[in-house]
């Protein structure tokens, strides 16, 4: 297994040692190497990638600005000079955190952990059903696509409301609903996400999930028949 990652550090000598260590390691496959947030960006919407070793002290746009505003995240691994980002880190859901010189011990073991976590992600069987990972309590979750009831927008989180439980996860909604199987899910709300196959009633303002009526956006109920039309 091979994870294509990028390097993002504005300082060159500190960029060099983290490509260095990346080239050396047989499971890693380097992209690219950027020296800005802003260049990262852009540089993601042409490259697939799976890993991403992130400085989070960059000018303009730092590395927590950077994750903010992309849709889809690749898993990260931040490289810093300072330990008191560790928390924060944590809150955005890094795979593990580098602290600055780093050791090839240390960085193979951060490797082995997000080799780790990508078998998890393509950990996918029939039997068991579509699903995704999620963070909730600071632990990760498996979550089944088709247990999914609906996605509710709570500030900087969003709550995830399944058959069984309610789960709170670290996301915008926009982040949220790209990590969803297309065709499967609409957003209905500002506030909402639901999963069409879930839907036992609607009308001009709400749709009906059980016993739980949810609001409907008045330009989205076109979509919602389009959508349901074509389960």
């Amino acid at each position: 297994m091979t994870l294509n990652c990028v390097v993002v550090d504005d300082s060159a000598i500190q960029r060099l040692s983290i490509v260095k260590l990346v080239e050396n390691h047989p499971s890693l496959n380097l992209i690219a190497e950027y020296s800005s947030a802003l260049e990262t960006k852009n540089g993601l919407n042409t490259h697939q990638v799976d890993l991403i070793f992130l400085d989070i002290e960059m000018p303009v746009l730092n590395g927590f600005e950077l994750l903010d505003v992309l849709n889809k995240k690749p898993q990260i691994i931040f490289v810093t000079g300072k330990t008191e980002y560790a928390f924060k880190a944590f809150n955005y859901d890094a795979t593990d955190y580098l602290h600055k010189p780093i050791t090839r011990e240390r960085f193979n073991v951060s490797v082995e952990k997000a080799l780790e976590q990508h078998r998890l992600t393509l950990d996918f069987s029939e039997e068991e059903g579509e699903h995704i990972f999620v963070k909730s309590n600071l632990k990760k979750r498996k979550v089944y696509i088709k247990d999914i009831k609906w996605i509710e927008a709570l500030g900087d989180y969003v709550k995830l409301v399944t058959e069984e439980n309610s789960l709170v996860v670290l996301s915008t909604m926009k982040s949220f609903e790209a990590e969803l199987p297309e065709g499967k899910f609409l957003r209905i709300h500002k506030s909402y996400i639901v999963n069409l196959d879930k839907i036992d009633r609607f009308n001009s303002k709400n749709v009906e999930v059980g016993a739980y009526e949810i609001p409907l956006s008045r330009n989205k109920k076109t979509q919602l028949v389009d959508a349901l039309n074509n389960i």
